[in-house]
């Protein structure tokens, strides 16, 4: 079964009324392998960027042997649990900057990912967020067993009005979302990256969306396409 093309068939009838926006997917089945992607191209982070931020930092302090200080501690949660921009900015600037950002990018093996200096601008692509979401809840990666645990124990406790998009694709979820209008066209920016278990299977899983008209149309389609992309996994087995 082409998992590719039986994504990108699910997902087509899911455009039809989203007056031009776009769409980009990728999923893994952690279990046995099987994964999928669709739509392809590249995309604002918004603020599921501060996932990549967090995730220097963390290799930082790996590098250094030392625990996150209380004021490191304080602004990363603040950026995943509360999606605190200030935060962000602060701690984008302690980690070195785009181009530091940009090292941790390669050690976590994002090859499709330019860390911009306004980091809502950050391009990156589904495929290279499906390898974050990797290096966050596997177990080959730069970042260690405490690190992990530390980013992916942040994603569990999102605040309750940022709970939507990969969320909708099963439950016992960890995830970071981003929207953010554009100013040159008003059109909004909307992206949910994370984990979900559906029945038996867990699935990593990014949407990355642009294009469209309202806040409330995105987050539809980002939580349709993710219904649509761990559904595609299930009926492969």
């Amino acid at each position: 079964m082409d998992l590719d093309a039986a994504l990108g068939s699910a997902v087509e009838p899911l455009l039809a009324d989203a007056h031009g926006a776009r769409v980009s997917a990728a999923v893994l089945d952690t279990g046995n392998g099987a994964r999928a992607a669709c739509g392809g191209g590249s995309f604002d982070t918004a603020s599921i960027v501060k996932v990549n931020i967090v995730a220097a930092l963390l290799l930082i302090a790996q590098n250094e042997r030392r625990a996150l200080t209380a004021v490191e501690h304080d602004r990363a949660t603040a950026m995943i649990e509360r999606s605190d921009n200030a935060s962000a900015t602060a701690l984008l600037r302690a980690v070195g900057g785009p181009e530091a950002l940009d090292a941790a990018h390669a050690r976590l093996g994002l090859t499709g990912t330019t860390t911009a200096h306004e980091w809502g601008l950050t391009r990156t692509t589904a495929e290279d967020q499906l390898a974050l979401l990797r290096a966050v809840f596997g177990t080959d990666s730069e970042l260690s067993e405490d690190s992990r645990g530390y980013l992916g124990g942040l994603m569990e406790r999102v605040g309750a009005g940022q709970r939507w998009g990969v969320s909708a694709a099963g439950s016992d979820w960890a995830l970071k979302n981003g929207w953010m209008p554009r100013t040159t066209t008003g059109l909004w920016d909307i992206n949910s990256i994370g984990r979900v278990r559906a029945g038996a299977r867990t699935c990593l899983l990014a949407v990355l969306s642009d294009g469209h008209r309202t806040k409330e149309s995105g987050i539809a389609l980002v939580e349709a396409v993710a219904k649509a992309a761990v559904g595609v996994l299930g009926a492969a087995r």
